[in-house]
């Protein structure tokens, strides 16, 4: 977790991105941290008015944290008709960008109830935690179409794997993308050692991953474990 020194920096959304991409999916820790990401999100992205957080649970969806009441009531439209941004971006795995909200035909109860509480764009981005699949979706609101739409962009190209240099955002942006590059690159770094155990041990992914948790000590990163089983590889 980050102290409360840490959450007062912008550079905090970055790290707690980085921290959450090496957890275990079922970390104890989870929930909190996710917690922490939407309040950072909230607070030092600048064209973000509201943040939550979905998780997908056994009795349905859910939202682990918002920012306002409003957010609350925009996910709460979408669990309703079980279909929105937030649950495609945690299904898919894949960025879902709304830069007009006026515009969306498919999602009628998102649109209407955003709309009431002045959301003209919104982004859905899908979380990953160790195991390397969707842990939750942060879902960004904002009143402004035209900033949102600069993020949503370089949003969508960080996780196409596209690096090339655009126009720079406000800092707190800048940090939420140095943060989902960071996590993406760890967690190709523990598929990466994912496919070294199922190779060298036999084994399916599940069973893998299972073995670099045990081999984890807790409280510390996967992807430190994920690093030693890729040197010991090329040694």
């Amino acid at each position: 977790m980050l102290s409360p020194t840490q959450e007062g920096r912008p550079e905090a959304l970055r790290d707690a991105l980085l921290v959450l991409a090496g957890l275990p999916d079922e970390s104890p820790a989870l929930p909190a941290h996710l917690r922490t990401i939407v309040a950072l999100s909230a607070a030092v992205v600048a064209p973000v008015d509201f943040a939550s957080v979905t998780v997908l649970a056994a009795e349905g969806p859910r939202t682990e944290a918002s920012s306002a009441d409003a957010a609350d009531e925009i996910d709460l439209a979408q669990y309703a008709e079980d279909a929105g941004p937030c649950l495609e971006a945690v299904r898919s795995a894949r960025t879902v960008g709304v830069p007009d909200v006026a515009g969306v035909v498919v999602w009628p109860g998102f649109r209407d109830v955003a709309w009431r509480y002045g959301v003209r764009a919104s982004l859905s981005i899908p979380l990953f935690a160790g195991s390397g699949a969707p842990v939750a979706g942060l879902n960004l609101y904002s009143r402004d179409v035209t900033a949102m739409r600069q993020l949503i962009q370089r949003v969508e190209s960080c996780y196409a794997g596209d690096s090339a240099a655009s126009a720079r955002l406000d800092a707190g942006s800048e940090q939420l993308l140095a943060g989902l590059t960071e996590a993406l690159r760890c967690r190709d770094l523990v598929q990466r050692a994912l496919g070294v155990l199922m190779d060298r041990e036999n084994v399916a992914a599940g069973p893998a991953y299972r073995r670099l948790v045990d081999a984890t000590t807790a409280g510390t990163s996967l992807t430190g474990t994920a690093s030693a089983i890729l040197r010991q590889h090329l040694s």
